[in-house]
């Protein structure tokens, strides 16, 4: 489906799976997309347990999961059940931490398409530069290039993603040329999409209009 600007009468389950560090704020990040999502037409159910991953039943009912949720621990089988769910086509959508740090397990980043390994100290200034080859693409279309106050993530991404924005790193002692990083990224697991953006550190990044918009884009474009 591509992304719709208007409400739809179907209506579609968006689960949203937050919790873990508490620095990420995942409630109150996670509760600001909740009106526009059932503005969009989802129902949706929020849980702070991953437990809900236990029900392999109910995810695959799910049109759209969100999660945000760093720092934790899923079970295998909460794993498998999360990937059989959106192989069959369930949608996974996520920003920052919530989405790239939040277990250590690989089955788990062969889902999402990559992992958080690092971010400087701190906040920095720093820019976003969108893919000139996914510019019709209905997450960032008609987005231009941004720049942002927050942390800003060095990530492990595999072969399989659709990269749509990515952040430089300059040259530094370590390193003796930048670095072009993955920031936003979507990915397909069988019948399922994957939507990721490493931006979303604290509530005011999606105070920035492109960062803001692509995200509400890529949970409509992820969801069934």
């Amino acid at each position: 489906m591509g992304v719709c600007n208007t409400l739809t009468s179907e209506i579609r389950r968006a689960l949203v799976v937050r919790g873990g560090w508490d620095g990420h704020q995942p409630v109150t990040i996670s509760d600001s997309f909740v009106p526009f999502l059932k503005d969009q037409g989802f129902t949706v159910e929020t849980s702070e347990d991953l437990a809900v991953y236990d029900d392999a039943e109910w995810l695959a009912a799910t049109d759209l999961v969100v999660q945000c949720w760093t720092m934790g621990t899923i079970t295998p089988q909460q794993r498998d059940n999360l990937a059989a769910a959106v192989r069959g086509g369930t949608g996974l959508a996520g920003w920052h931490g919530g989405i790239v740090d939040c277990f250590h397990d690989h089955g788990y980043h062969l889902l999402t398409g990559g992992k958080f390994v690092m971010h400087p100290p701190g906040f920095l200034d720093h820019t976003y530069q969108l893919s000139p080859e996914h510019a019709d693409h209905p997450i960032i279309a008609g987005l231009d290039d941004f720049a942002i106050h927050s942390e800003q993530y060095w990530v492990l991404t595999d072969a399989h993603i659709d990269v749509l924005a990515t952040t430089t790193f300059p040259a530094d002692d370590l390193h003796d040329r930048p670095a072009v990083m993955p920031a936003v990224w979507t990915r397909t697991h069988g019948a399922g999409r994957v939507f990721v953006s490493t931006i979303g550190h604290k509530p005011d990044d999606f105070d920035v209009p492109q960062v803001r918009t692509l995200t509400e884009r890529g949970l409509l474009w992820a969801s069934r």
